[in-house]
C-alpha cells in the first residue's frame, strides 16, 4: 500500500471522526448551586415611659449596645408618655390598630389589665425552654403578679414579662435652701431617728418662709405620692385581699388629713397638680418627693448642692412603696421569640447594672452584690436612703395590679377625688362619705 493512499485514508478517518463528534449531544452542564436568599433583617421596636430627657438618653444608649449584640435584629427605641395614664391608653389603642411596639414597659399596676384584655403575651412556654432562666432571680413581690393565672387564680402558672426595675420614694433635698432657712438637715435627723412627720413639717415651713415662690415640699399628682401618707398612717388603698376599697378607714383618713395640711392649711407645698420637678431643679423647692428615676435629671440639671433622704416616719412607719414595672411583649408581635430574647437582654444583671450606674433605677434582680454596687452610683451620696426604703424592715407596700377589678377604673375615681381634697375643693368629711361608694364600682361584681 503506497504512502499516498495511506495519507488519504488518514484524512478520511479524521474527518469522519470529527463529523461523528459533532453529531453527539453536548454534555449536560453541571447544575448551579441555588442562590440562598439573604436572611431578612428583623426590626424590633421597644418603648419605655421616661421621666425626662436624661432618662431617654440612658435607654437610647442601652438600645444601641444591645442592637450590636442581637444578630439579624435591629432595635428601635421609642420614648413615650409621662406620669399619666395616657401612656397606657396610647399603647392599648396602638395594639388594637397593629402599630404598637413589639416590647414595651408598663407599670406593675397595669399588668392585670393588659393581661386579661389579651394585649400582652404569656411567655411561659418559651421561658420553660430557656436554659438557666429562673423566676426566683427577681423580687418575689413583682413575680407573684407576673406569674399569676387569672383563669385559675393561682400564681406560678404564667409569665407576663420580666421586671425592669424596683424603686422606692425618697425626698430629693436642696441642701442650699434648707441651710439658708436655718432648718435641720433631714439626713442628720434620719440618722438620729428623729425624722418624722413633725420634723418634716418643721423643715417645710422654714424653707417656705424664704419667699412666696419658694416651697418646702413638692410632689406630682398621681397615686404614688399621696399613697405614701395613707400608708404611713397604717392605711391603704384596698382591703387585705385587694377586693374592695379601704380609702375611708380611720388610718387612711389620718394620712390624707396630714397631707391636706401641707397643701391647704400650711401652704408649704407646690400647688397640687403642678409639676414639682421644674421648680425643684430651678432651686425653688426644698424637698421633692420622687423615685430613683428622677436621679438622672437631677444630676444633669441641678445647680445647687443636693442629696436624698428617706421618707419621714408616720404613725405606722415610713409608708413607702416598692415600685416596679415590667417589660412585656405585644400579643400581636410578629417576632415572639426575638421579643422574648430582648426582654431577657433588657433584664440581665449586666444591663441592669449599666442602667443603675447611670442613675435610673435599682436592679430588679435579687442580689446583695447588685445592691452593694448600687451604693457606689453617685451622686446622690446617700444612696442608702433608697435601700432603707426597700428593706424588709421598712415593710414597703408593693405596687400591684387588681386581678379582682380594674385598676385604671379605680385610679380614675380615686385620683380626681383626692385632688379635690388637696386643692381644698372638697372637705375630708365629704370625701370620706363618698370615696368608697364610688371606688368599689371598679371591682368585678
Amino acid at each position: 500500500m503506497n504512502q499516498k493512499f495511506i495519507a488519504s485514508l488518514i484524512v478520511v478517518l479524521v474527518t469522519f471522526s470529527m463529523l461523528l463528534a459533532a453529531c453527539q449531544p453536548a454534555p449536560a452542564a453541571a447544575p448551579e448551586e441555588p442562590v440562598q436568599p439573604a436572611a431578612e433583617e428583623i426590626t424590633l421596636r421597644w418603648r419605655t415611659r421616661p421621666d425626662n430627657q436624661a432618662e431617654i438618653d440612658v435607654y437610647s444608649s442601652v438600645s444601641a449596645e444591645l442592637d450590636g449584640a442581637m444578630e439579624g435584629v435591629t432595635l428601635v427605641y421609642e420614648p413615650g408618655g409621662s406620669e399619666t395614664s395616657s401612656y397606657q391608653d396610647v399603647l392599648k389603642t396602638e395594639i388594637g390598630a397593629g402599630t404598637a411596639p413589639d416590647v414595651f414597659w408598663i407599670p406593675g399596676t397595669d399588668i392585670a389589665d393588659f393581661a386579661t384584655r389579651g394585649l400582652i403575651m404569656d411567655l411561659k412556654s418559651m421561658a420553660d425552654k430557656t436554659d438557666g432562666f429562673k423566676t426566683t432571680d427577681f423580687y418575689s413581690g413583682p413575680m407573684y403578679h407576673m406569674t399569676f393565672n387569672p383563669t385559675t387564680g393561682k400564681t406560678g402558672e404564667a409569665l407576663w414579662g420580666l421586671p425592669r426595675d424596683v424603686s422606692t420614694f425618697v425626698l430629693y433635698l436642696n441642701l442650699d435652701l434648707i441651710a439658708e432657712a436655718g432648718a435641720d438637715d433631714p439626713r442628720e435627723l434620719a440618722k438620729a431617728g428623729k425624722w418624722d412627720w413633725d420634723a418634716f413639717l418643721d423643715v417645710s415651713k422654714k424653707v417656705s418662709e424664704l419667699g412666696s415662690d419658694v416651697y418646702g415640699y413638692g410632689a406630682n399628682a398621681w397615686w404614688g405620692p399621696y399613697g405614701v401618707w395613707i400608708n404611713s398612717a397604717g392605711g391603704g388603698f384596698f382591703n387585705a385581699d385587694r377586693t374592695a376599697c379601704a380609702l375611708d378607714t380611720p388610718e387612711a383618713i389620718e394620712g390624707l388629713t396630714f397631707e391636706r395640711k401641707l397643701y391647704v392649711e400650711e401652704k408649704v407645698a407646690v400647688p397640687y397638680g403642678e409639676d414639682s420637678e421644674p421648680p425643684f431643679l430651678a432651686g425653688k423647692v426644698g424637698m421633692f418627693q420622687n423615685g430613683r428615676w428622677a436621679t438622672p435629671g437631677t444630676r444633669a440639671n441641678a445647680n445647687f448642692t443636693w442629696d436624698v433622704v428617706e421618707l419621714p416616719m408616720g404613725p405606722e412607719g415610713m409608708g413607702n412603696w416598692l415600685f416596679w414595672g415590667a417589660y412585656v411583649v405585644n400579643a400581636k408581635t410578629q417576632h415572639p421569640e426575638e421579643a422574648w430574647k430582648l426582654v431577657q437582654m433588657l433584664t440581665t444583671a449586666e444591663t441592669q447594672g449599666k442602667i443603675s450606674a447611670l442613675g435610673t433605677n435599682i436592679p430588679s434582680r435579687v442580689s446583695q452584690a447588685a445592691l452593694d454596687s448600687f451604693l457606689t452610683f453617685t451622686p446622690p451620696d446617700n444612696n442608702q436612703a433608697f435601700l432603707n426604703g426597700i428593706a424588709e424592715a421598712s415593710n414597703p407596700t408593693a405596687e400591684g395590679p387588681l386581678w379582682a377589678g380594674s385598676w385604671p377604673n379605680y385610679d380614675s375615681i380615686m385620683g380626681p377625688m383626692i385632688s379635690k381634697v388637696l386643692n381644698g375643693e372638697m372637705t375630708i368629711d365629704e370625701y370620706k362619705q363618698s370615696i368608697c361608694v364610688e371606688a368599689n364600682k371598679a371591682f368585678t361584681q
